[in-house]
């Protein structure tokens, strides 16, 4: 224990920087405009994201095991964390709500944090989302981590000013994202700020344009001095912008109009914004096809892309959740018994007919039953005098050698 203690109390306070540098936070960007949590999902390519893998997550079977001594698993419904897992994790959420407000957490901020409810036994009896942007991770003079949340008057019955409440870490489930340390996600958004103020950018551009009536700005030219330029300016706004952008301008006094902005087509303006698409989608590893970019996608390529969301993008994020799970939620005595699994079957199912041809050469090569392919169809079983449970195979088929001594065999017998 001495020896725990002493490494804890060596190693730095949980950080979401390098060095002394600055962190990766949200702020202001290179395109003038500030992103943050809020500010990000206003863009529908961010917020398509996030939604789809929030999503994904949520819908995922969730269930609790028991390794078996014959080397299989099966399903522990009684278990208190089974029923928090699959169905209610408090009384104000279902399963689905509170993975996928946790989903979202560590899309945007890199971390997920969840409040631990425990019986007198040490059991999970109740799971409640935090806010990371409220969470404070450090250490304690032990070394030990320290969770500080800091509850606003609203939240605190207590104290009607609000206030810190600290926990320990066994009080927390903490998903964390990628980090430097292992102990502190980075947000991917306040990482990518600088796309993704390009694309709100682009896309605040895009509304001034065409709130302008589509037409670029200029200047006007008159051969002597304007007396007002102020309410010539205001005057020609008032009446030839907006909602009145296509009304007939007549100049008087020699007044010219000239162009000066660069024309949207010329800046590559739809391009931008096509591009940034991409950039997001990038950031979250996303497929374009799945927010709306259908560009290089086809009916030939849309289902081996769906496949590689499932293996590339989902498979890490469920494994990072599991094993956080398993880590948070299991008592001591059930770690090494018990397991945590999402199911990713259906997502990987194919369409009918392949499902069929598969079922098909399980079906007659032994290693799938007619109840096996039913549970995975979703369909009740059938009962054992049926058949249900039996292993066939196709009865043409057998080992090269024992063909080689019927064979031998025959020739004999034909020779007597």
């Amino acid at each position: 224990m001495n020896l725990l203690s002493g490494l804890f109390k060596s190693r730095d306070k949980p950080k979401n920087r390098l060095g002394i540098g600055a962190s990766f936070l949200f702020g202001s960007t290179s395109s003038g405009k500030s992103v943050n949590e809020r500010t990000a999902m206003q863009t529908t390519a961010v917020y398509a994201c996030v939604r789809i893998l929030s999503e994904a997550i949520a819908g995922l079977p969730l269930h609790l095991y028991r390794y078996r001594s014959d080397g299989g698993k099966e399903k522990i419904p009684s278990h208190p964390l089974y029923y928090l897992l699959h169905d209610e994790p408090n009384p104000e959420m279902t399963s689905f709500v509170f993975r996928e407000t946790l989903m979202g957490h560590l899309l945007i901020w890199g971390n997920a944090y969840a409040q631990i409810l425990r019986n007198g036994r040490g059991q999970a009896v109740a799971l409640y989302p935090l806010l990371p942007s409220k969470m404070e991770v450090s250490r304690s003079a032990s070394g030990a981590l320290v969770y500080t949340y800091y509850r606003d008057a609203d939240e605190s019955g207590i104290n009607p000013k609000g206030g810190y409440i600290t926990l320990r870490s066994d009080e927390i489930l903490h998903i964390p994202g990628l980090g430097f340390d292992g102990l502190i996600g980075y947000s991917p958004i306040a990482m990518a700020k600088n796309a993704i103020g390009m694309s709100l950018a682009t896309e605040e551009y895009g509304a001034s344009f065409f709130a302008n009536g589509a037409n670029p700005g200029g200047v006007l030219e008159h051969p002597g001095v304007v007396k007002d330029p102020d309410r010539l300016r205001e005057s020609w706004q008032a009446q030839f912008s907006g909602v009145n952008a296509h009304k007939v301008a007549v100049l008087e006094e020699g007044l010219k109009f000239q162009q000066m902005s660069i024309p949207p087509e010329q800046a590559q303006f739809l391009e931008t914004r096509k591009f940034q698409i991409n950039e997001i989608a990038r950031i979250f590893r996303v497929p374009p096809h799945m927010v709306g970019d259908l560009e290089k996608s086809s009916f030939s390529n849309i289902e081996q892309q769906s496949l590689e969301f499932v293996k590339y993008t989902l498979d890490p994020w469920v494994v990072r959740w599991e094993q956080a799970l398993q880590q948070s939620l299991l008592m001591p005595s059930e770690k090494s018994s018990l397991f945590i699994k999402f199911n990713l079957d259906g997502l990987l199912r194919g369409d009918y007919q392949s499902r069929m041809t598969g079922y098909a050469t399980g079906r007659q090569n032994g290693w799938l039953s007619a109840n096996d392919i039913r549970e995975l169809e979703n369909m009740n079983r059938i009962s054992v005098e049926e058949g249900g449970d039996l292993y066939l195979i196709n009865g043409n088929m057998t080992k090269l050698a024992d063909a080689g001594l019927f064979g031998s065999k025959t020739v004999k017998e034909e020779t007597k």
